[in-house]
């Protein structure tokens, strides 16, 4: 997806007005990989939007970056955390410089990928800045058996001189799904109106599972961890 200036720009209204919790998702993110590495003190996040999880992760953690390939969401994450690294980059072919002790992946970023290769791409490429014994946590979109056809949900946000209301309606389109959202946007200066269509892939458990076995982690989903569609996390052997 490309995500446009006008969408970022009422991200973390919606969001937030919806009663996301970044930091409840965050801390059991941070559960998750200190029960398996207790002296975890570096993490990346991979496909941080505009930081929100990102920003709780760095009051835990020692070190943290990003990674962020669409330019107005990175541009807020850089925005709310000056501090931080925040790399342009693919999440399917990326190479920084540093492995790290955990890798998160929150939200559903994953979904974008199009096929099964391109998901085993991704997923390897988070194993592989993975220090040995180092976590990776990923937030998976949704499984085709958890997926309503048809799915429409309004919601209305505010602030100070802002008013946001988004209507969206998701399909069924083969072994994906299909989102259309539109939005209208009150301030003093009148109301504009935007749409956005995205797609993104069902994959199955197993898919996912397979995917972490291949990048070389052992791996657990874990149906009731932090969101409604649980979590994946995965552990990388140590070194012989």
């Amino acid at each position: 997806m490309g995500y446009s200036d006008e969408l970022a720009d009422v991200y973390d209204l919606i969001f937030h007005s919806r009663g996301k919790d970044y930091g409840g998702e965050a801390a059991e993110v941070v559960r998750q990989v200190r029960q398996r590495l207790p002296d975890a003190g570096s993490l990346l996040d991979v496909g941080c939007g505009t930081g929100n999880h990102l920003e709780r992760f760095r009051e835990v953690f020692d070190h943290v970056e990003g990674v962020e390939p669409a330019a107005s969401m990175r541009r807020r994450a850089e925005k709310k955390l000056p501090s931080v690294r925040i790399h342009a980059a693919d999440m399917r072919d990326f190479r920084l410089d540093r492995e790290f002790d955990a890798v998160s992946c929150m939200f559903g970023p994953i979904g974008y990928m199009a096929d099964e290769t391109q998901l085993r791409a991704a997923v390897r490429c988070m194993a592989a800045h993975l220090v040995p014994g180092g976590v990776l946590v990923l937030d998976p979109w949704w499984f085709p058996e958890k997926f309503i056809d048809g799915y429409v949900i309004a919601e209305a946000a505010r602030e100070e001189g802002r008013s946001v209301a988004r209507v969206s309606h998701s399909v069924r389109t083969g072994s994906s799904m299909r989102i259309t959202a539109r939005y209208l946007v009150g301030d003093a200066a009148g109301i504009t109106g935007f749409q956005t269509e995205d797609t993104l892939r069902l994959f199955r458990e197993d898919q996912y599972a397979e995917a972490f076995r291949k990048a070389g982690l052992a791996v657990e989903y874990l149906p009731s961890a932090a969101t409604g569609r649980g979590l994946f996390v995965g552990t990388r052997g140590w070194a012989s």
